[in-house]
């Protein structure tokens, strides 16, 4: 039988993250050869994962890398919030948003679910690669992102100008990552009125007015006031989930469109959003 050293050991255990006994019985049952060692444990890792596969991945962490004119947000999930801030598994989505930077990846691969696995199988615990989206810049467009929460919530904003140069103000900069921010803390479903989808409007509607027709409050009220009523639940809706209709996270007087039109008035930036993206652990 050959020989088991402490160092080797303790290097497989340094690799898989399995317990001490379990590396010295694995180089043990392969006969000291320790790539079958560490195969034959994460073959072990591997059927305690499938075991654990039905538990529920609501904890994680968003992750969001720019370089250039290219961001990437990936969106890994796990069972606890304990290992969401784990540092392995903070590197391990920092890895993976580098890997799809540098292949120009826009989609969860093999290459990158096999990474997911490896550090579940050495963490013990339910993983899974949710989602990953990239977003490229083109000329006189800029790139920014928020993220809150300790990566509960990731945003990434793409704002575009009339001019080249506009984006080297910081002043500019600062305004694009207060919308990234009030995008975080809002969550607006779309951009604006223009992007809504005709069907979606027609089924608030019928929720409304389903709603209204519970209320005894109306029972009594000629059409014309229903239809008004109405009217006006639908705009309201349409306001608070459309970025430009918001009220402003700085100043709740103001539209974020308001706010949008007096920035550009006050420094000449001629500045608008073409495009975000919003990440939510769990969603």
């Amino acid at each position: 039988m050959a020989e088991i050293s402490a160092a080797d050991v303790k290097k497989l255990r340094e690799k898989t993250g399995a317990g001490m006994m379990e590396c010295k019985n694995a180089l043990v049952s392969c006969e000291g050869n320790f790539e079958k060692a560490e195969k034959l444990l994460k073959e072990k890792g591997l059927a305690a994962i499938g075991k654990r596969a039905d538990r529920a991945t609501n904890e994680g962490k968003v992750t969001i890398k720019i370089r250039g004119d290219t961001a990437v947000l990936v969106e890994l999930a796990s069972e606890t919030d304990f290992v969401a801030r784990n540092p392995e598994f903070i590197a391990l989505g920092e890895a993976i948003a580098t890997a799809a930077l540098d292949k120009g990846l826009s989609e969860p691969t093999d290459e990158l679910k096999a990474m997911v696995t490896d550090l579940a199988t050495k963490i013990r615990e339910n993983m899974s690669f949710k989602r990953i989206k990239t977003i490229k810049a083109g000329p006189n467009e800029y790139l920014t992102s928020y993220n809150h929460n300790d990566g509960n919530i990731g945003v990434v904003v793409k704002a575009g100008a009339e001019k080249p140069g506009v984006f080297d103000s910081q002043e500019v900069k600062d305004f694009v990552f207060t919308l990234a921010l009030h995008i975080a803390a809002f969550n607006p479903l779309t951009l604006d009125q223009s992007k809504i989808d005709p069907a979606y409007i027609k089924e608030q509607e019928e929720i409304f007015a389903k709603q209204m027709e519970k209320d005894e409050k109306n029972k009594d009220k000629p059409a014309h006031i229903l239809e008004n009523i109405l009217k006006g639940k639908v705009k309201k809706h349409l306001q608070d989930i459309c970025l430009l209709d918001q009220d402003y996270v700085k100043d709740p007087s103001i539209k974020v469109s308001q706010a949008l039109a007096d920035f550009n008035k006050r420094t000449g930036a001629g500045i608008s959003v073409k495009e975000y993206v919003y990440f939510r652990v769990g969603e």
